[in-house]
């Protein structure tokens, strides 16, 4: 069964409202990975009060973190020796396997018996958050898979959405922390379970964002100015969070990543990772599933990023498709 949390205006139905623990209730929270999506999530824990001790391989990450009143940390197992319950955003499934159970990881740095709750907001396959949280098992630890949508905006307002996945109890404990960095958590079931809700979302977000630059690509030919066009998609059939919220075309909004040169955001490069999940996960599924419209979407995104483009936000997608110029009738 799901339930979910909402901390703001509105609830969803027959759903309490229940608010953040305060920061001397939480104790010492760890943070390892500190990017784009990880540094404006530990600067909320930090904005309510909360004692955070991070860790990430980028000096200037770490710096910032300090900057703002956290504590920076050797190793990520110098993290877990400190804090009973540690948030981790990573990459991909290599640098969490890597985090979580290599040489220096969090689970070296377990104490005998600590009763750690770790709460993986990284998007990998399902497979392997029940691989790490069967690891942590093994150390007396718990783990929730705990992938998150609303991207760089939400991270930064604090408005995430929260998937999760793991024992009610976990849930339970881990919506304590989440409330400070987002405003709903959703529990999907058990371990894995988030995973699976995050990458059927970002499949649907890809296809949504390659439809949604195509659209404006095409007004701009027609001559409709691309902020007449947002007044009225956003108020007809065609809305949805990639023109109302993260719209992809310079100038229509201010705050996204198009409005800074497709900077900051969600890079390409990991939207083609997510994609390879969904076709990871469509694979194996019995029966097997075909995904047309991803396959076409992933191929845009390849495209995007063969042309150098891979580091920029995803909605710079619009640009490619903008830029293309259609066989001429003879």
């Amino acid at each position: 069964m799901m339930r979910a949390l909402r901390v703001g205006r509105g609830v969803w139905p027959g759903v309490k409202v229940r608010g953040a623990a305060s920061a001397s209730e939480l104790g010492p929270i760890g943070f390892v990975g500190l990017g784009n999506m990880g540094g404006p999530m530990s600067a909320n824990l930090l904005k309510a009060g909360c004692q955070v001790i991070a860790y990430d391989v980028s000096d200037a990450a770490m710096g910032q973190v300090v900057s703002q009143g956290g504590t920076a940390a050797k190793s990520p197992a110098a993290v877990a020796s400190s804090a009973k319950t540690v948030i981790s955003m990573l990459p991909s499934n290599p640098h969490v396997r890597s985090v979580y159970c290599g040489e220096e990881g969090l689970l070296t740095g377990l104490a005998n018996g600590a009763d750690t709750l770790f709460i993986d907001c990284s998007t990998i396959e399902p497979a392997v958050s029940q691989e790490v949280a069967k690891a942590a098992q093994q150390r007396g630890a718990r783990l929730v898979d705990a992938p998150v949508s609303g991207g760089t905006i939400g991270a930064q307002q604090a408005t995430l959405t929260f998937m999760v996945g793991g024992a009610a109890q976990d849930f339970a404990e881990a919506e304590k922390f989440l409330a400070h960095m987002g405003k709903n958590a959703i529990h999907c079931g058990d371990v894995g379970m988030g995973q699976a809700a995050k990458i059927c979302n970002n499949l649907l977000l890809a296809i949504s964002m390659a439809g949604t630059c195509e659209a404006y690509a095409l007004g701009t030919r027609l001559g409709i100015d691309p902020k007449v066009l947002a007044g009225v998609i956003n108020t007809s059939t065609g809305r949805c969070w990639s023109t109302d919220t993260y719209n992809p075309v310079p100038g229509v909004m201010d705050g996204v990543p198009a409005s800074r040169d497709y900077s900051g955001g969600f890079a390409c490069d990991l939207m083609i990772k997510d994609l390879g999940l969904a076709a990871g996960a469509a694979g194996s599924a019995q029966p097997r599933l075909s995904l047309p419209m991803g396959s076409l979407a992933t191929q845009l995104y390849i495209m995007m990023s063969a042309q150098g483009d891979g580091l920029k936000d995803f909605g710079g997608l619009y640009e490619l498709i903008n830029k293309a110029q259609g066989s001429e009738k003879q």
